[in-house]
Formats: structure tokens, C-alpha cells, sequence
């Protein structure tokens, strides 16, 4: 009985923790979805989710660690996209779009499957095909001109 209750009571720890390793995970899937990974991207995860949950060096590789392991075992992306609309605002879930963008963006190309995994995270999280351009946009000029769409 006691289990079933601590079930249904919320836990700030453990729901932020979710969405951590959520977030992580997505990023992840955007660095590797390409076959390219690359240090670039590597590093770009590391930086958002620093900048994002405020993490020491430390917590980030573990978190980047246990996202990996996670998101190999996942078949689908709605096992990461649910805690991100449980958990998040619309404005959190516009700033994740904009961390996949950054780190899609972070090595100078987009691969068609960057740009539709992107797009597939924004559906399921609700964000607007407009947001989720402006997003892109804005990323793009902050890292400079130069990308290149693949395809």
C-alpha cells in the first residue's frame, strides 16, 4: 500500500532527475541519428545541458553516460517526449527544441534525419512548425552562417 502512495505523490528529485535524463537523451538521439558524431556535437551537449541544469563536468558525462544507455534501449521517442510535456512549460519546451538545434547545428550540417528528428520532438512536445523554424533561425545566427542542409 505504501509503495502504491509513494507512486502517486509527486517527487521534485525524481521528476527532475526524469527530466534530465529525458532532455539528454534527446540530445543524444540528435547527435548520433546521423551516423556522424562527432566532437563538435559532443561538446554542444555538454554545454546546454550544463547551461540548462546548472551541472558540474562531472554530473554532465554521467548524465550524458546513462542518456546514451537510454536512449539505445529506447524504440521509440515518446518514452522521453512525456516527461518533457509533463514536466515542462511551453517555454521549456521551445528551449528544448532550440538545445536540438544547437546541437544539430553544432557541426556546420543537417542531415535530412537531424532536421526530421527535430521536427518529430516538436510534434510530440507541441511545439508550432513556426516556433520550431524561429528556433532553427535563431540558432543559425548565433552560430554564424554556413550550415549546410544534407540531403
Amino acid at each position: 500500500m505504501w509503495q502504491l502512495i509513494k507512486k502517486l505523490l509527486p517527487s521534485d528529485t525524481s521528476s527532475e532527475q526524469a527530466l534530465e535524463l529525458a532532455m539528454a537523451a534527446l540530445l543524444v538521439r540528435a547527435s548520433i541519428i546521423d551516423d556522424d558524431l562527432n566532437r563538435a556535437e559532443l561538446d554542444r551537449i555538454a554545454a546546454v545541458l550544463t547551461e540548462r541544469f546548472q551541472l558540474s563536468a562531472d554530473a554532465v558525462s554521467k548524465l550524458i553516460a546513462e542518456a546514451r544507455e537510454a536512449e539505445a534501449k529506447a524504440v521509440d521517442l515518446y518514452r522521453f517526449t512525456r516527461v518533457i510535456t509533463e514536466n515542462l512549460d511551453q517555454e521549456g519546451r521551445k528551449g528544448l527544441i532550440e538545445m536540438l538545434w544547437e546541437v544539430v547545428l553544432a557541426d556546420g550540417k543537417v542531415d535530412e534525419y537531424e532536421e526530421n528528428l527535430v521536427w518529430r520532438v516538436a510534434e510530440l512536445v507541441g511545439v508550432s512548425t513556426r516556433d520550431r523554424v524561429l528556433l532553427r533561425k535563431a540558432v543559425e545566427e548565433r552560430q554564424g552562417a554556413g550550415v549546410v542542409t544534407a540531403r
